[in-house]
Order: structure tokens, then sequence, then C-alpha cells
């Protein structure tokens, strides 16, 4: 099953402050984050940003905050898993009734929250599949060991460049001149 940008929802995990400076291959998860999120700001997916209590681990970061399209929604949670927030539950449902039943998730930590909102979000019938080179934890162990269960769950495992690349469809378009650099 390829992703269909016409289908897509982009939720991004916890990217914040306190959290970063501790994640395995930081930088390389927030480039791919960032390339995302500009992939979605042009192609027109609907875009969630979940903090997890944003008063003991801070805001989302300032470089990821820069690049959210003007209609992105932010919301805060204390739940490890998103799907069990009310409010982030009610917006997931609310676009999946809009047609939007593919959910892409990147962020943090791979094992812990973005592990749980993909397995429930995937009992609840969504199409989830997690950025791989966009997700991250403290340490490359606990990524593999997510990658893993969510394999065997019926997610998704994909890179960024494929979801972008699905998400655009073909090359001789606006879209694919603009989003092409980003992968050089």
């Amino acid at each position: 099953m390829l992703l269909d940008a016409k289908r897509s929802h982009l939720i991004v995990v916890d990217l914040q402050a306190r959290l970063m400076p501790a994640i395995h291959e930081g930088e390389t998860t927030l480039r791919n984050v960032r390339i995302l999120l500009e992939a979605a700001n042009r192609l027109g997916i609907p875009v969630t940003v979940t903090e997890q209590y944003p008063k003991g681990l801070g805001a989302t970061l300032p470089t990821v905050q820069e690049v959210l399209p003007p209609d992105a929604v932010t919301l805060t949670k204390t739940t490890f898993s998103a799907a069990r927030d009310p409010a982030i539950a009610e917006r997931i449902a609310t676009l999946r009734g809009s047609g939007l039943n593919q959910l892409v998730i990147c962020g943090t930590e791979a094992h812990i929250c973005v592990l749980q909102s993909a397995l429930e979000f995937r009992s609840m019938g969504l199409d989830v599949f997690v950025v791989g080179d966009a997700v991250s934890s403290r340490s490359s162990h606990s990524v593999n060991t997510a990658c893993a269960r969510l394999l065997h769950a019926g997610c998704h495992w994909v890179t960024t460049e494929m979801a972008v690349f699905e998400w655009m469809g073909e090359a001789a378009t606006d879209d694919f001149r603009a989003l092409a650099p980003l992968f050089r």
C-alpha cells in the first residue's frame, strides 16, 4: 500500500526541548521531521503536533515550530499513547471522517509514545505508517525493538524519502520541483 497525500495525516510526537538532547541521532531525526513538515505544508496534508507534559519537558522545539504549516494543531497530553488523549483522539477521528485514514507518525520516543500511539491507532482501523528515520529514542536498541513490534502488529515502517515521494506520486509537477531539493 502506498501513501496518498489525499488520505494522509501527519502526527509529530513529542519533539520537546528537554527531551531532544538525550535522543540518539536527534539532529538527523529533526532534519527528517522538518522535511516531512515542509512536504505536508506544500501538499496540504493536515498536521497534528503532540506535546507530552510540556510543563516538565518543555514546548515543541523552535526548529520544528518554525516549519509547521499555518493550520497545524498542537495538543498537549499526559498519556503516552496519543490515542488515549480525548482531544487528540477526537481530532484523528474527525480527520478520518473526512477520508484521511492514513496516519503518518514521526517523533519521539520510538519505543514509548510513538509505539503506543501507533499500536492503538492501528487497532482503531487506521493505516499507520511510522517514519523510521524521523523517529528515535534515547538508544538505538529501543528504536529497533519498536520497529520489530510495530511491523509485527501491521504498521508500515517507511523512510522520509519514501513518504514524501509517495505523497507526490510523480516527477513532472511543481510540487516535485519544490520538494526534491530537500533530499540533496
